[in-house]
């Protein structure tokens, strides 16, 4: 399928290093020889090198962000925007440099393991379909708990999310003009929340969210076997 509109990539990091343990935010945590989120923004780059990046930061960690740049030599073309309070707010601040007639994904700064092929395929299916999330099965089992009590659930029933998240930019835009609401768990939400159906396709284990210690050796370990 051609895609005819110009593609973008919003990349939201403004994380913490709490679950870390650490004093280093997790997207500046270094990796395989340079910080987790240049890991993140090259694997748009390699996708399309003519994808328009905007990665939305904390405003205090623009700074440190540019000295990371300047140390590590990283050109990479992009555009940085400051963050909200909320990753909604961020989000919305990222959304207001996209054109209305593209396609976005929205990718969390932290997922430096997304494939070639998830992104592909995501910009296609949200071009037919307005919406591409992908999604992996649960492996384990699952049970939900209320109260005291607890009771097993089918794990066939349910999915784990990822991003990116992509959409039509008039779509995701005009999404993002409802009040901000504590339930909003990430982009699908907010799309589906403004009468807007949610397309999901298969993604892929790999593309973890590096979020405490252990996926972080994970994520080093599988960067290793890819350069």
């Amino acid at each position: 399928m051609e895609i005819i509109a110009q593609r973008a990539v919003i990349i939201v990091a403004g994380g913490s290093g709490k679950r870390m343990g650490g004093d280093v935010s997790k997207q500046f945590i270094e990796v395989c020889g340079k910080p987790i989120l240049m890991h993140t923004l090259l694997r748009f780059f390699d996708f399309d090198p003519r994808i328009f990046i905007v990665l939305v930061l904390p405003f205090e960690h623009i700074e440190t962000w540019n000295r990371l740049c300047s140390q590590h030599r990283f050109m990479l073309p992009h555009q940085i925007v400051a963050g909200g309070d909320e990753r909604y707010d961020s989000v919305k601040n990222g959304l207001g440099k996209i054109d209305n007639d593209w396609l976005v994904a929205i990718h969390d700064g932290v997922r430096p393991l997304v494939s070639n092929e998830t992104i592909s395929k995501s910009f296609e299916l949200a071009a037919e379909y307005g919406s591409a999330i992908p999604v992996i099965p649960v492996r384990e089992s699952l049970r939900e708990v209320k109260g005291n009590q607890s009771r097993p659930v089918d794990r066939k029933n349910f999915r784990l999310v990822q991003t990116p998240q992509t959409f039509k930019s008039s779509l995701i835009r005009e999404a993002y003009q409802k009040p901000y609401n504590p339930l909003f768990t990430d982009d699908a939400t907010i799309f589906e929340a403004a009468g807007n159906v949610v397309h999901l396709f298969e993604g892929k284990a790999e593309n973890i969210k590096i979020t405490t210690p252990s996926d972080l050796k994970i994520a080093e370990a599988l960067l290793n076997e890819k350069t």
